[in-house]
């Protein structure tokens, strides 16, 4: 400011006439003046560790002159689709084919829990080529479909086990049982059941968990939650947890689907899902139960 003056007006309430400036609005001592410290006083913190970086982040931490910042990096991931039955959608297929349904739900969810695909890698049922994938380097995490239950075909545990550890084969839980998960090296391995929903499901409890904690985020599950009304009873078994998807109703929620693990349409007919815990028998109708909702994922 010039010497003397305390407040500035802005040209639009302002004018010149013969030499003179007119001011056509009040202005207060210390109007429209930027005072130095005013946004980010000096020595204080600008952004706390832990934080997910939005644009007014980077935005911010440009205009104190900050160029460059440590931050988590996100995951790499490899995803290995196995089997000689598999087609890739608009191919034609034979009469003893299904498609690749899992590629795409997989892709999405990474992405959506902050990795980065470093390639998709569709191979037969042949031994030396899923090692192969199983031990290249470059990436954080693999995501194996398919291969992980005890089939004469079924060759991905034992190849995890000789590579690196097998560390859990079997999980007490509808769908998904034939999960597994283990490392070779550094990198972790998930095992995930070639049957759709299987597949959806181990992600969620296992993979995604592991993705979201490797990038930085919250290990939660990015899903909106909500305590809601069954029309009907979910019957369940003690010693398993089941992953039933349910609808919602104008009374309240509506089972549709425990066991299926191949019908992927139970989940996009579901606007959610209920987890029944192992240590109980289900739940009976008018129980309020927690809904974890699909659709406005809370990131």
């Amino acid at each position: 400011l010039p010497e003397g003056a305390d407040a500035v007006v802005p040209a639009e309430y302002a004018g010149e006439h013969g030499g003179h400036v007119s001011v056509a609005a009040a202005v207060a001592a210390g109007k429209h003046v930027g005072v130095a410290g005013e946004d980010v006083r000096a020595g204080s913190g600008l952004l706390s560790a832990g934080r997910q970086l939005r644009p007014q982040d980077l935005g911010l931490m440009a205009s104190v002159g900050i160029a460059r910042v440590e931050v988590v990096r996100q995951p790499r991931v490899r995803l290995i689709v196995t089997g000689n039955e598999i087609v890739a959608p608009g191919e034609p297929k034979g009469p003893f084919q299904i498609y690749d349904a899992n590629s795409s739900q997989l892709t999405v969810l990474v992405q959506r829990d902050g990795g980065v695909i470093e390639s998709l890698r569709k191979i037969e049922d042949n031994e030396t080529e899923i090692t192969q994938a199983l031990t290249d380097d470059g990436v954080d995490v693999i995501l194996v479909s398919g291969g992980s239950s005890v089939g004469s075909e079924d060759h991905a545990p034992n190849l995890l086990a000789r590579a690196g550890k097998l560390a859990i084969h079997g999980i007490a839980m509808r769908p998904s049982s034939p999960a597994g998960m283990g490392r070779i090296g550094s990198t972790l391995v998930f095992l995930l059941p070639g049957n759709p929903v299987s597949c959806l499901c181990a992600y969620d409890f296992f993979s995604g968990r592991a993705m979201r904690l490797l990038g930085g985020r919250r290990a939660e599950w990015p899903y909106r939650q909500s305590q809601r009304r069954l029309t009907r009873k979910i019957a369940s078994v003690p010693g398993r947890v089941d992953y039933c998807r349910v609808a919602l109703t104008g009374d309240g929620i509506e089972p549709l689907a425990i066991s299926g693990a191949s019908i992927l349409s139970s989940t996009t007919r579901a606007d959610g899902f209920v987890i029944v815990p192992g240590g109980c028998e289900g739940f009976p109708a008018e129980t309020e139960v927690l809904m974890f909702h699909y659709d406005a994922p809370h990131v």
